[in-house]
């Protein structure tokens, strides 16, 4: 099991879904400021010299009632921390690869979350 420790914005407002058996779940989606490679370092000192910030974007899926009922509270722009589970599932061979189904897909599960 992998786990990583989200905390960033809300990218859009948490959105209610269900599943093909009707169990519900949140969708959300949030960001992470993260720096680029550098272009290039200082000798020993590994001073990054050139990097600029980027907006990475983790969508993350809450089966959790208790969080699904504190995330449904919060709207787009707020800052939340979650622990999430995190699952790497390979692409299915027999699906068309530009579809979802036909990619490598990143599946954050939320496990907790804590208002910041």
């Amino acid at each position: 099991m992998a786990k990583l420790l989200l905390i960033g914005r809300l990218g859009k407002d948490p959105e209610v879904r269900y599943t093909k058996t009707e169990k519900e779940y949140i969708s959300y989606g949030r960001f992470q400021r993260v720096r680029r490679p550098p272009f290039r370092y200082r000798a020993r000192a590994h001073v990054e010299i050139g990097a600029q910030p980027t907006t990475t974007w983790h969508h993350v899926l809450s089966f959790n009632p208790g969080a699904n009922n504190y995330l449904r509270t919060l709207k787009r722009g707020s800052l939340v921390f979650a622990e999430a589970n995190f699952e790497l599932r390979q692409p299915d061979p027999n699906a068309d690869p530009d579809s979802p189904e036909g990619q490598r897909q990143i599946f954050l599960r939320h496990e907790s979350p804590r208002p910041s």
